[in-house]
């Protein structure tokens, strides 16, 4: 099939598809002109059937009365014509009706009349006659004749069609009177009168109504179409000036132009735009002096804190010449020392973040050798927990581009605080691979956390419950500065969790750096049964969470909302 024929197909499939469209996402100027149209148009069908109707029954009025004035000229004639024939023979009589029919039907502007008289009562023999042909005598009914023998000084009328020589239909006016002569006897006087001139002058009414409203219809569309773009230009540039201040120009401002409601319109979004922008400005200056306060607090403190230390260490190394009270005030000392050192180091690291200065440095790593390495180090913590670290490493290529130190520190962050909130139950270490990413889950089985707790478990100094406190020293900045890591690395980190049964942290890194993740290996939200754990690694395309109702408990309480994902992450 050749193009020519197949354009023609396409057309209704666009008709169709703007149709089917919502009419409220179409476009303001379109709705504003669609709705003057269609208002437009029943308005001038109106007006154009009202007007026509009454032009129509003036045409009509006017007519049947100069008709009526013509028949009683007729019928005066028709007297005229028969009282010098009274008492002649029946011949004379039919030659005079005859003679009159030809001329009655003649005058009034040809065709435009016709005429036939009936005898009634003569006083001789006389036949009917008409000034046309005999269908004439069709068109009188009974209804009419009995019309005209009740009321013989009255004249009767009605409208009928009545066909040309061509053989179209033609409207026309019938009226029927009677004529008494005196010695020539009764007749009845029946007229034609064609309407064909009122008709043709009604349909040239009616084209000029229709054509005067097609073009007031164009001139309405027209300014309807100038109106719109009148409302809606003013509103597309706000509407542009606000997606502007959406990516992050806050400078961008409406071009506003006289004093009307859209100028209002205009300026009170340029003042609060204006507003907005000073805001921000206020915020970002008092978040820099907050990074530039939390850097150099961290730097000056580290002079003292350094001769802190020292004098700690030199307290430590004679802590058997101590008295015992003191010795314990000593070891309480240097604890207090190394968690201040901690918390020096995460505010440094923090503010790198903040400032931009944090910096990635990957080499190829087995994620598989991190966990074993972070494992080792948290064991004689969890050992004095009586916590049991079940580890189910992938077992094949969980080679990844990474910065070993950044990943090293995700890892002990997660781990501490797993067997933190472990209270005391195993926690599982478990991890996976595709062939786009690598990815670890530690889940623990302790206190748990709720769906909307997940959502703030990486806010800095956050706690699920503020009057629990830290058992291991810890700052609060460990998980944020983990999700940071992440981030550095364009993976994810998140947690999911149901209270009382446990949590669930899921660090997903692609192989290579700078390439979008679009699935994880493993699943967040799963089982909190140990024996079901392999059954969590995704083999699904993206990562869907493929549980039985039977497998995890109470999920009808967290069926709302039971994962938390940094922005861009799917489950």
């Amino acid at each position: 099939m050749s193009s020519a024929e197949q354009a023609p197909a396409s057309v209704p499939l666009d008709v169709r598809a703007v149709l089917g469209a919502d009419p409220r996402s179409w476009p303001l100027a379109l709705r504003v002109v669609l709705v003057t149209t269609l208002l437009s148009i029943v308005a001038l069908l109106t007006v154009g059937a009202y007007l026509s109707s009454v032009i129509a029954d003036g045409l009509y009025e006017q007519r049947r009365d100069r008709v009526l004035e013509e028949t009683l000229e007729v019928r005066s004639d028709l007297i005229d014509t028969l009282t010098p024939v009274a008492g002649a023979t029946s011949t004379q009589q039919q030659d005079a009706i005859n003679a009159f029919a030809q001329t009655a039907g003649g005058q009034g502007g040809g065709d435009r009349r016709e005429a036939a008289l009936v005898p009634v009562e003569t006083t001789g023999t006389v036949f009917p006659v008409a000034s046309s042909d005999g269908t004439f005598f069709d068109e009188v009914d009974d209804e009419l004749s009995a019309a005209v023998a009740e009321n013989p000084d009255a004249i009767s009328w009605r409208s009928i069609g009545r066909e040309d020589a061509a053989g179209n239909t033609a409207p026309a006016l019938l009226v029927g009177t009677r004529v008494m002569v005196p010695g020539a006897g009764s007749y009845d006087l029946y007229l034609v009168f064609s309407l064909q001139e009122e008709q043709e002058t009604l349909a040239f009414v009616q084209r000029v109504i229709l054509g005067g409203g097609t073009v007031l219809l164009a001139l309405i569309v027209g300014i309807a179409i100038v109106v719109a773009r009148m409302v809606t230009t003013p509103l597309k540039r706000a509407a542009h000036a606000a997606e502007r201040m959406a990516a992050g120009d806050l400078t961008s401002r409406v071009e506003v132009s006289g004093a009307d409601e859209l100028a209002r319109v205009g300026e009170s979004f340029n003042d609060m735009a204006r507003s907005l922008e000073q805001k921000v400005e206020d915020l970002t200056e008092l978040s820099h002096v907050q990074q530039r306060f939390v850097s150099d607090v961290s730097h000056e403190l580290r002079t003292p804190l350094t001769t802190i230390r020292m004098a700690s260490s030199v307290l430590d190394s004679r802590g058997e010449e101590l008295p015992r009270d003191l010795q314990r005030t000593a070891e309480l000392l240097s604890a207090q020392v190394q968690r201040f050192e901690v918390l020096l180091a995460d505010l440094l690291e923090i503010s790198r973040f903040d400032a931009g200065a944090a910096e990635l440095v990957a080499h190829r790593e087995d994620i598989d050798e991190l966990v074993e390495r972070a494992i080792e180090d948290v064991r004689p913590l969890a050992n004095a927990r009586g916590c049991l670290l079940d580890v189910r490493p992938a077992g094949g290529d969980t080679e990844a581009m990474v910065d070993a130190r950044r990943i090293d520190r995700v890892l002990r962050n997660l781990l501490t605080n797993a067997i933190e909130h472990g209270a005391g139950h195993p926690v599982l270490v478990q991890t996976a691979s595709d062939d786009e990413a690598v990815a670890l889950v530690v889940q623990d089985y302790g206190h748990g956390i709720s769906p909307e707790d997940a959502e703030h478990v990486f806010d800095r100094f956050w706690r699920a419950d503020p009057s629990r406190a830290r058992t291991l020293g810890g700052t609060g900045l460990g998980l944020s500065i983990s999700v940071e890591d992440a981030r550095l690395h364009d993976g994810w980190l998140q947690a999911w969790g149901q209270e009382g049964e446990g949590a669930v942290f899921r660090l997903t890194i692609p192989r290579r750096p700078g390439a979008v993740l679009a699935r994880s290996p493993l699943l967040l939200e799963r089982s909190f049964d140990r024996a079901e754990a392999d059954a969590a690694v995704s083999d699904t395309p993206t990562g869907e969470i493929r549980i039985d109702p039977g497998q995890v408990p109470d999920l009808d309480e967290s069926a709302t909302g039971p994962e938390t994902r940094t922005p861009g992450g799917p489950r």
